[in-house]
């Protein structure tokens, strides 16, 4: 899966959370993520890459 892809999808989300321009996270968290949010992708796949999207920056931010 693009991994850019994931990453704009993330901004856009955060976007909505009242965090504006880059993610408030570093490199290493943001592979944490992309790593979690490919592997549920693939566990199903039938899910909306948006929905899966919107559940990790929401569990994100609530930790």
């Amino acid at each position: 899966m693009d991994k850019e892809l994931i990453r704009k999808m993330l901004q856009k989300c955060f976007v909505q959370y009242h965090h504006e321009g880059s993610l408030p996270f570093g490199e290493a968290e943001f592979d944490e993520i992309h790593i979690k949010i490919v592997a549920q992708k693939k566990e199903e796949p039938e899910a909306d890459l948006h929905d899966i999207i919107n559940d990790a920056v929401y569990e994100f931010l609530s930790t």
